[in-house]
Parts: structure tokens; C-alpha cells; sequence
């Protein structure tokens, strides 16, 4: 079942993502007046088609749902109709094929204007940032964090909630930014600048970055009792339920619930005899933690959260929205954000200055489907939105076979007054699928081993 919820998501996301890509360079072709032969939703085989006359459009959905395209009347591809021989993208000027070409990573990003506005409107329930134990020898200790510091915003950017906050420094980071200003607020509403200093080295990995910077969330003690047990999980396996009370684990008591935690990491891929109480009667089970790589360590995981008190969440809990009008700066703002920083990242990536492990292949991307919408309807909309800022700025990067490459070629001929003779265009292009499926294979191999780890 988590499986197929997984890859449900998955080919949602896909879908709509790409298909999207598709409807810009379709809609954009149509008002410069090309003839567009197929407008396709998925590949492969046709399962349903609507076209309203022979001349028309042909609208298809097809067998595998994995994205789209769109086919227009042209003379490289085959033989044209003298009769739509002016409505060929191939005799288009210059600033028409770029608009067409341009328009699908850019209907990418005011997608992503959209579901950003979108999540901001109907709002979210977060956590509020507020610090636990700062580890000493830290980034945070370093900057004088305590805790019970509640962070207010990250270099000027609100972040009412523990996500967004962490999210916003990590992304600062691994911008290259050294000195990170962090606003927060003390138990007695007294605010304070704080700011964290980075080195190179802090931005080249966000799991190292997050050890580094020793931020971790407020937790109070908690009793160890199971709140929410996670599907494919080690506590699901084990038949832990919700509302189960783990009394001991080893024969060693448990007195609250980070006891519990820490004793789960210590334990990955090992048996753990347990003892529950279980409306009010005491059960023995076994528990056998999954193994996670975190950093360089390898911790123990069940895939089980603890049960909180609903008047200590609604403590800790803020609710997080903005009216539409206030939304739209805020959406822009963020889709320019996450845009320049993705093209950071890969700029740094491609320099040697930051790992290869941020690369997210098609299984890692499957994951973070299904998990964000497992989360909730919220959080599956800014998956959706930061997949759709990652597809936009990948596809305007000056590569052969992708938009960007064939909008450098235009520009090369709008400056030269010819096109780039095909030959050139063919040698290119291999460069450029050699550069893509290397990178796949890179991207499909790191997947495969965080799968097995």
C-alpha cells in the first residue's frame, strides 16, 4: 500500500509538472500563430483523443502518465503541407521560437508562483521554532543561542513555523551566505540579533550543515507513548498501535520519550524485547530498528511518534496564513528565492563546492511525494511548487536538448543573422544528452544507495 501510494503521488506530481511545462510551449506556439499538430498528456499509446476538425488540434491523453508534449508542424521533423508551410515553428522569427521555447520553463515558475500563493492562503498548523538544549562546540552555541529561544525570522524572512525556519537556514547556507542573521525572542518577549558565522566547508552537505549548526527543536519530557505509527515502518511491523506505553526496552525502564529515542538509535537493525502497557494490560514485543544514515552516523529508526497532549500542542502549535493579496508578494518572493538558490547549489555542484549526495534522483523524488502528501494537502503543494522551480531552472540552463540549449542556439543566430549550421546543432546536442544521462545515472545511483541505506 505504501508503495502504490508513493507512486500515485509520484505520477501526480509528474504529470501536472511537466504537463504544464508542455501547455506553456502550446499556448505560446498558438498565439505566434504555429500550427500545433498534437497537444499530449502522458506517452506512448493513445487512450483517448478529441480533435474538433482534420485541421484542428489533436487532443490525447496517452498510456503512460508521465509528463506530455506538444507537436508542431515543422520541416525538420517530416514532409509539411505546402498550404501550412507559414505556420511551421522552423519558419518562425527568431523572437517567436524563443518565446515558444522560453514559455515552458517559464509557465514552470508561474506555476510555482501559484501553488506558493496557494499554500499561503489556505495556510498551515506548525510547529513554533522555538530551541531546545544548544549542543556545545556548535554553530548555535558559537552564536550564543540558548535555550527557549524562539526564532523570529532568518536574514529578515518571517518564519513562524520550525520548518520554515530550518528551511530558510539551510537554503542560506547552502547559498554561500558566511553570516546568517537570525532574529529571535526569549521567554520574556525580550528579541535579539544572533548571528551564525559559516565557512565554506558548513555548505557543502545539509545534513553536515544541520549537525554543525546544533539547532534542535524545544522537546518537554514527554511519557513514551505511541502517538502516530508510520506505514512500512519498523513499529507497524512490530505491532506497536497508537496509545501504546512502552514501559521497558531490554529489561531497561523508560521514564520518558527522547530516553526512548535515544535508545532506538543505538539500536539500528538490532532486536528489542519491549514490554507495553496497552489499555491497561502489559504485552511483550519486538522491535527491530531500521537502519538511517544521518551524516556519517548510522542511527536506529521505528517510524513511530510520540503522543502529545492536545493542550501542550496547542501551545507550541501557530497557525500560518496570509489574505490573497498579501500572498502574491510574498509567492514571488519565494519562487525568486528557491530559483536563485537552486541555481547556486548546481553552480557549486558543478565547481566541486558542495557534495553530489544533494542530488535527488526518481526515487528520492517518489519519496518526498508521498511522504508531503502524507502530510497533508498543504505540504504536497509546496512539494509540488519547489519541483516545479527545480523544473524550470533545469530546463533554462544553456544545455543542448534542453530549452536552455536551444534558446542559447537562437541567440547565437539572432547575433550571427544565420542559424547554427545542424551539424553543429547534432554535435552539441550528443554533448548535451551525454551530460544529462551521466548526471541521471549519478542522480539514479545515489537514489538506489540511500534505498539500501
Amino acid at each position: 500500500m505504501d508503495f502504490l501510494h508513493t507512486l500515485f503521488y509520484f505520477i501526480v506530481a509528474i504529470s501536472v509538472l511537466v504537463s504544464f511545462h508542455e501547455f506553456g510551449h502550446f499556448w505560446v506556439a498558438r498565439k505566434a500563430g504555429v500550427k500545433v499538430l498534437r497537444f499530449s498528456v502522458g506517452f506512448g499509446k493513445v487512450l483517448w483523443a478529441y480533435q474538433k476538425s482534420p485541421d484542428a488540434t489533436e487532443y490525447v491523453i496517452s498510456a503512460i502518465p508521465l509528463g506530455g508534449y506538444v507537436k508542431m508542424v515543422d520541416e525538420r521533423e517530416g514532409q509539411v503541407k505546402e498550404a501550412d508551410l507559414p505556420y511551421a515553428f522552423n519558419r518562425q522569427s527568431v523572437l517567436a521560437r524563443t518565446a515558444i521555447v522560453a514559455a515552458g520553463p517559464v509557465f514552470n515558475l508561474i506555476l510555482a508562483v501559484a501553488l506558493f500563493w496557494g499554500a499561503l492562503v489556505i495556510g498551515e498548523t506548525g510547529i513554533k521554532p522555538i530551541l531546545g538544549t544548544v549542543e556545545q562546540d556548535t554553530l548555535a552555541a558559537t552564536a550564543g543561542f540558548v535555550e527557549g529561544d524562539e526564532i523570529i525570522s532568518v536574514n529578515d524572512k518571517a518564519t513562524p513555523t520550525w520548518t520554515e525556519a530550518m528551511s530558510v537556514l539551510v537554503s542560506s547556507a547552502l547559498d554561500g551566505e558566511q553570516n546568517i542573521k537570525v532574529t529571535v525572542k526569549s521567554f520574556d518577549d525580550q528579541q535579539a540579533i544572533r548571528t551564525l558565522k559559516l565557512t565554506d566547508k558548513d555548505s557543502e552537505n545539509p545534513d553536515v550543515l544541520y549537525q554543525r549548526l546544533g539547532l534542535k527543536l524545544w522537546s518537554p519530557k514527554l511519557q513514551p507513548i505511541i502517538g502516530k505509527v508510520l506505514p512500512d515502518s519498523a513499529a507497524l511491523a512490530s505491532g506497536l498501535k497508537q496509545g501504546d506505553l512502552i514501559v521497558s526496552a531490554d529489561g531497561t525502564i523508560i521514564t520518558d520519550w527522547m530516553q526512548w529515542v535515544t535508545y532506538v538509535k543505538s539500536h539500528a537493525d538490532v532486536a528489542i524485547k519491549l514490554e507495553i502497557e496497552r489499555d491497561g494490560v502489559r504485552l511483550p514485543a519486538t522491535i527491530t530498528p531500521k537502519s538511517v544514515v544521518v551524516g556519517k552516523n548510522t542511527e536506529g529508526k521505528v517510524g513511530a511518534s510520540v503522543y502529545i497532549p492536545e493542550e501542550l500542542m496547542k501551545s507550541v502549535s501557530v497557525e500560518y496564513s496570509l489574505s490573497p493579496l498579501a500572498a502574491i508578494p510574498v509567492a514571488f518572493e519565494t519562487t525568486y528565492y528557491y530559483s536563485i538558490t537552486s541555481l547556486k547549489m548546481m553552480g557549486k555542484m558543478l565547481v566541486g563546492k558542495a557534495s553530489v549526495d544533494n542530488l535527488s534522483g526518481p526515487i528520492s523524488i517518489a519519496q518526498y511525494a508521498g511522504q508531503s502528501a502524507t502530510m497533508g494537502l498543504v505540504p504536497f503543494i509546496k512539494y509540488l511548487a519547489l519541483i516545479s522551480v527545480s523544473l524550470g531552472v533545469l530546463n533554462l540552463l544553456p544545455i543542448p536538448v534542453l530549452d536552455g540549449g536551444h534558446l542559447l542556439f537562437f541567440a547565437i543566430e539572432g547575433i550571427k543573422g544565420s542559424p547554427v549550421s545542424e551539424r553543429a546543432q547534432i554535435f552539441f546536442q550528443q554533448i548535451g544528452i551525454a551530460l544529462l544521462v551521466s548526471l541521471m545515472a549519478l542522480a539514479m545511483f545515489l537514489d538506489v544507495e540511500r534505498l539500501f541505506q
